[in-house]
């Protein structure tokens, strides 16, 4: 079975034939600006393997950007959504009610990490949708007109979500931007001023987010940060426990809600189901959670948690959607939350994480261009330097790793503002014979590259 199989390129060129008409058609009739990175055109995928048209099977390190976490055709996932689709594709819960998007909400309530003792939950398409729709409840619920979020964020490429990005190579050409937006440093401890002690860190960026207040825009109009728990496009950055916990401390001291976006983090990637568990389990909670793309297996659904007091904050018509909450992306959320929960797939993040940083360190011992190695659970970042005292970034490097990795079958992606990560977002259900053979690839390509 493919889902069972090892990478293995059967074609002498990458593309291979089949896959080089399809990607010539793809260029006439797509928009260049998507982008495409690897010369590869699927077939069919199952667990972590992915086949293209020409037979070449590939190991799938990136999973969609970390939306098959439950991996490719899970069987009781397809069979959930064909057995609604039997039933009926779409109704508009705003018109219609379903019960399906009630028991995932109900669901979703019951798991979130979230302040408050009564909880409520709603659903949009996309990653980019919930954040927009967290900053509507925020300022709904506050009465303020402004938020703050970090560099090295990103939200999405809406308008709204576009500025609250910090990597602007997402939005070039496309401002003006909505005001209100203000920015202050994320804790990206590895690239911390010269000289800093880890004991002056927590200030130091805490200190930012109170140049915000005074350069910016006074903590009163705040409505409320929007922060990722472990930055994605960023570069696999964790936010540190103690800076969420002194970042929480100046919310609540200003009136000002905590938003955690878990658009890539959530679904067990982090070794917990949310990686704002982790903050809970230091005492500390976000008013908002934000998260989507593992949630419904690879069938377009985000979703929205808080309070029932912040929920209910909004006019009637301000939120909702044609297809939010959409039945067959409910069926397939029930279906792929259950079975995260029974087969542990949190644990199983945590240990294949173990995997993953133990061989990245010993690579690290041996390669000087290993500047850093971050992230939780099986969402690892590795950052590649030209230099660890001066700690400059190597994008050519990082480049040149992604493409040696696809001739071998290994699909990898970068990450990191200045693009010189690479990231880990292998689908859970990764057996342990693929993740040595991944290893095994993308440390042979490193080698290689480096001469």
């Amino acid at each position: 079975m493919l889902r069972d199989s090892l990478p293995k390129i059967v074609t002498d060129t990458l593309p291979g034939p089949k896959a080089q008409a399809i990607l010539e058609k793809r260029t006439q009739v797509t928009p260049k600006a998507i982008g495409t990175v690897y010369p590869v055109v699927i077939s069919r995928g199952e667990g972590a393997m992915i086949e293209d048209v020409d037979g070449n099977r590939f190991l799938d390190w990136i999973g969609g950007v970390g939306v098959l976490n439950i991996g490719y055709s899970q069987p009781e996932v397809v069979a959930a959504v064909q057995e609604q689709a039997q039933k009926y594709f779409h109704c508009m819960f705003g018109a219609v009610t379903h019960e399906g998007y009630i028991e995932l909400a109900q669901k979703l309530c019951s798991i979130a990490p979230v302040r408050g003792t009564q909880k409520k939950a709603y659903f949009t398409n996309s990653g980019a949708e919930a954040d927009e729709n967290a900053v509507k409840l925020a300022k709904a619920y506050t009465g303020r007109p402004n938020i703050i979020v970090f560099s090295g964020a990103f939200h999405g490429r809406t308008l709204l979500t576009m500025s609250m990005t910090s990597k602007k190579s997402y939005a070039v050409g496309m401002g003006p931007f909505p005001a209100g937006v203000f920015r202050a440093k994320f804790p990206y401890y590895y690239r911390r001023p010269e000289g800093m002690p880890d004991e002056a860190l927590v200030d130091y960026y805490i200190q930012s987010v109170k140049d915000v207040f005074e350069q910016c825009a006074p903590a009163d109009t705040i409505a409320a940060m929007v922060v990722e728990p472990l930055q994605g496009e960023g570069g696999f950055i964790p936010a540190p426990i103690e800076w969420v916990a002194a970042l929480r401390k100046v919310c609540d001291e200003h009136g000002i809600l905590l938003v955690a976006d878990e658009v890539q983090s959530g679904f067990c990637r982090t070794g917990r189901m949310f990686a704002s568990e982790y903050w809970s389990e230091a005492g500390v909670q976000p008013d908002i959670l934000t998260t989507a793309k593992s949630i419904a297996g690879g069938v377009p659904l985000s979703a929205i948690v808080a309070s029932a007091e912040i929920m209910d904050a909004p006019a009637p018509g301000t939120i909702g959607g044609t297809y939010g909450g959409n039945p067959l992306a409910c069926a397939a959320a029930l279906k792929v939350i259950g079975i995260m929960e029974r087969d542990d797939l949190a644990g199983r993040s945590l240990q294949i994480g173990e995997i993953v940083n133990a061989r990245y360190r010993k690579m690290m011992e041996t390669y000087d261009c290993i500047g850093d190695i971050r992230g939780l659970g099986a969402m690892v970042g590795i950052e590649f330097v030209t230099d660890r005292k001066t700690k400059e970034p190597d994008a050519a490097l990082t480049s040149a790793v992604i493409q040696e990795c696809v001739r071998h079958g290994l699909l990898v992606e970068n990450a990191g503002t200045y693009g010189n990560v690479i990231r880990f977002l292998s689908p859970l259900v990764i057996t342990d014979e693929q993740l040595q053979a991944g290893l095994d690839i993308f440390e042979n390509a490193l080698k290689t590259c480096l001469g």
